[in-house]
C-alpha cells in the first residue's frame, strides 16, 4: 500500500493526474509483488545499543596517492572528524561516536525506533551520509589537494545488550587507537629520520613492546610519547553539548532614528569533539547523560 502511494504521488507530481496513479496503484498490485517476500528481516534486537563502525576502503591506497602526511595528518582527521559531526546531526538518535584513523564507530540509543530498527537502514545511512560528506568537505581541509578519485567505506552492524558491553567496545577501540599510534609514531621516525626502509623498520620493531618502542623514540629521537597530542594518542569522542552562542544583532530601539548593534547569547545543543580517556570511569561520571536511559 506505500508503495501505492507513493507511485501515485510520483505520478501526479510529474503531471500524470488522477488516471496515472490508478494506473501505477494497480502495477504495485500485480502478479509480481510476491518479490517482496524474499527480503530478509533485519530488525536488530529491541534493547541494544546499535553500533555502526564504518571503515575507509583501501585507505593506504587512498593516503599514499592523496600525500598524507605520516604518521598522522591533521587534515585527514579534522576531516574524517567533521563527517562524523554531519553524520550525527542530519540522522536520529545517535548518542556517541568514537574515531581514530580511517574509522568511526556510532552508537544508537538503546531504545532507539528510527526506521523501526531495521539494520540495513542504519548501516547505508550512516555510511553514505559520511561517504558523501568526506566528498562535500574535502576542499575545506585539502585546500591544495585535488581529489583523484571517489573515497569507499564499508560498515558493519554489532549490537550490544548491556551498557558495560557498549563501554567494553569502545575501550577496545581506544586501546586500538593507542596501539596503532605508537608503532606508527616509532615506524615512521625510524624511516623518515633513521633512513631506514620500511622493511627494516619493520624488522627492527618487530617483537618489542610498548615500553621498548618509547625507548627507541626518547633515546634515538628525543621525543616522549606522553607529549603527542592526545588526538593522535586517544582518538576523537564526538559527544551532544549545550553551547553558548554569542551573535550580534541589529534592532531599532524606540525613539531612536538608526539601528543599533547588541550581542545575544543563545544556547545550542552541538556535537563537540573531545580527545581524552573514555576507557576509565571519569569520563562517564563527567558525562551520565550520554548513557541514560532516557536520554
Amino acid at each position: 500500500m506505500r508503495g501505492c502511494w507513493r507511485a501515485a504521488a510520483a505520478a501526479i507530481g510529474a503531471g500524470g493526474g488522477r488516471a496515472a496513479g490508478r494506473g501505477r496503484c494497480l502495477m504495485a498490485k500485480s502478479k509480481f509483488e510476491y518479490v517482496r517476500d524474499f527480503e530478509a528481516d533485519d530488525t536488530c534486537l529491541p534493547n541494544c545499543w546499535i553500533v555502526v563502525r564504518l571503515d575507509g576502503r583501501n585507505f593506504h591506497r587512498f593516503a599514499e596517492q592523496h600525500e598524507f602526511k605520516k604518521p598522522n595528518d591533521d587534515r585527514a582527521l579534522h576531516l574524517m572528524t567533521r563527517c562524523a559531526q554531519t553524520v550525527m546531526q542530519e540522522l536520529e538518535d545517535i548518542a556517541i561516536a568514537y574515531g581514530q584513523s580511517d574509522e568511526y564507530s556510532f552508537v544508537f540509543k538503546r531504545k532507539s525506533k528510527w526506521f523501526k530498527r531495521r539494520a540495513s537502514k542504519f548501516m547505508t545511512h550512516v555510511v553514505s551520509q559520511f561517504a558523501s560528506s568526506y566528498v562535500f568537505y574535502w576542499k575545506d581541509y585539502f585546500k591544495d589537494q585535488q581529489l583523484l578519485y571517489p573515497p569507499g567505506f564499508d560498515g558493519r552492524i554489532v549490537l550490544y545488550p548491556s551498557t558495560q558491553n557498549l563501554k567494553d567496545y569502545l575501550s577496545w577501540r581506544q586501546a586500538d587507537c593507542h596501539i596503532n599510534n605508537l608503532y606508527n609514531t616509532v615506524f615512521w621516525m625510524l624511516v623518515q629520520r633513521s633512513g631506514l626502509t620500511p622493511v627494516q623498520a619493520q624488522d627492527r620493531l618487530q617483537g618489542t613492546l610498548a615500553g621498548d618502542k618509547n625507548e627507541i623514540l626518547f633515546s634515538e629521537f628525543n621525543i616522549n610519547y606522553n607529549n603527542e597530542p592526545l588526538m593522535y594518542r586517544k582518538g576523537t569522542v564526538l559527544i551532544w553539548q549545550k553551547v553558548n552562542e554569542v551573535t550580534t544583532k541589529k534592532i531599532k530601539l524606540p525613539k531612536e532614528t538608526e539601528e543599533q548593534e547588541i550581542e545575544v547569547t543563545r544556547t545550542r545543543t552541538k556535537v563537540v569533539p573531545l580527545h581524552c580517556d573514555i576507557i576509565g570511569d571519569q569520563f562517564w561520571e563527567e558525562y551520565p547523560e550520554i548513557l541514560a536511559e532516557d536520554s
